[in-house]
């Protein structure tokens, strides 16, 4: 009887812990919400704010200098505390990313918000770890919850949240995943999605239409689809690392690597009237499930956002995948013969699958976002942009175990 009173003291004591890193982590990522709400809405007010961008880049390269080089690997940081726990991430991981998140917003960089919003719920969460002195099983526990309730409170997806902070720590190696953690991710991503939703966040509403009936040339399409997208994710991740190595081998200074980053882009969008490629693009993402775009957008983006995430602006690249994934299924839906709300959500989904290695989560976030009805085209796309996107990743830091190809007869 003692041994499951304990368990049970355990077990509550661990989801008072969860429920205190939803409060959080839901708290900040309804803070940096609004904030990126204002950013983005000043900046197309003042279109001129652009022509500051290297400026505002030196100013947060700077800063990270001065004050962030044991919290500037973000998210990679997390991953590596969490498989082999070593020291406390410091708190000012928190600030320093939603200030440099906003201002890169604010003077109009390519950059998403995921990042922000992992780190922030990571750092925090792991000071309730210091505070009441976890083992290392516990802390690996209480992270994970960071990293739910962040991405959760942050696109208004609990379930995947949850199933992203599982699964982006396996990468390739999915049998490795800590399914221990499952509930304790689960109670804090949906307690932080409710936070936010408390605090008044709005998440974009997307419809994904009317749906073919699963047949063979549906299916067939989303293979198709599925491989282009793999291929679209590993081509975003290998750029965006291979830019990041050249700029930092190139100039050592690293406030001058988003100064000269920045003075590019700026050029770029002021003279070439490329404003709909900057920031979170959240309109044109809306655009790609209802109208035909051009077919190039999803190139466009995906190049601006590497120039900006590889210079070293700081946010997220999650976001920008949406709108790579959305529009590419855009461009691909004639082509195929599909529906265009259909392509765009496959694409908005799949493309993140394949360049974070997470086609479960993203799975599940194809049905949060645009109804179980969506589910096994989704399901069937983002598995094979898995495959075909290789060992490239977004995270440096995920484990990289087997290799990606199906088991042989034994």
């Amino acid at each position: 009887m003692s041994f499951f009173l304990s368990k049970a003291r355990a077990a509550g004591w661990l989801m008072c812990l969860c429920l205190g890193v939803a409060l959080l982590a839901g708290s900040a990522s309804a803070l940096f919400l609004f904030s990126l709400d204002w950013a983005t809405r000043t900046r197309e007010a003042h279109r001129w704010l652009i022509l500051g961008l290297p400026f505002a880049g030196f100013a947060v390269g700077w800063l990270y200098l001065k004050w962030g080089r044991s919290v500037d690997a973000g998210n990679n940081l997390l991953i590596d505390e969490i498989h082999d726990p070593r020291q406390v991430v410091p708190l000012r991981m928190a600030p320093l990313i939603l200030g440099s998140t906003v201002v890169s917003h604010l003077f109009g960089a390519s950059v998403g918000r995921e990042g922000t919003a992992v780190q922030m719920g990571g750092a925090l969460a792991d000071q309730l770890c210091h505070h009441f002195k976890l083992s290392a099983p516990q802390r690996r526990v209480v992270l994970m919850t960071g990293i739910a309730a962040g991405f959760a409170s942050v696109f208004g997806t609990p379930l995947a949240g949850a199933v992203f902070a599982l699964e982006v720590l396996a990468g390739p190696a999915l049998r490795h995943m800590r399914w221990a953690a499952l509930l304790p991710c689960v109670v804090a991503a949906v307690a932080a999605d409710h936070v936010g939703l408390w605090w008044g966040v709005q998440h974009t509403l997307y419809s994904a239409g009317s749906l073919p009936a699963l047949g063979t040339w549906s299916l067939t399409a989303m293979v198709l689809a599925g491989g282009l997208m793999g291929l679209t994710g590993r081509v975003f991740a290998l750029s965006t690392h291979g830019l990041s190595a050249w700029v930092k081998q190139r100039i050592p200074y690293a406030p001058l690597r988003p100064l000269v980053g920045g003075t590019l882009i700026a050029a770029i969008v002021w003279w070439g009237q490329a404003d709909r490629y900057i920031g979170l693009g959240i309109p044109v993402i809306v655009e790609a499930f209802s109208q035909p775009l051009a077919p190039w957008d999803f190139a466009a983006k995906l190049a601006l956002t590497v120039a900006s995430l590889g210079a070293g602006f700081k946010g997220g690249e999650v976001t920008p995948l949406f709108y790579i994934g959305a529009t590419l299924g855009n461009a691909l839906a004639p082509s195929l013969q599909m529906p265009l709300g259909l392509m765009a959500a496959v694409g908005f989904v799949a493309v993140f699958a394949g360049a974070a290695n997470t086609p479960l989560a993203c799975s599940v976030m194809a049905m949060e976002l645009f109804g179980v009805e969506v589910g096994a085209f989704a399901a069937l796309a983002c598995a094979v942009s898995y495959l075909f996107s290789g060992r490239a990743s977004i995270y440096r830091a995920q484990r990289h175990r087997p290799a990606k190809v199906l088991p042989e007869n034994t």
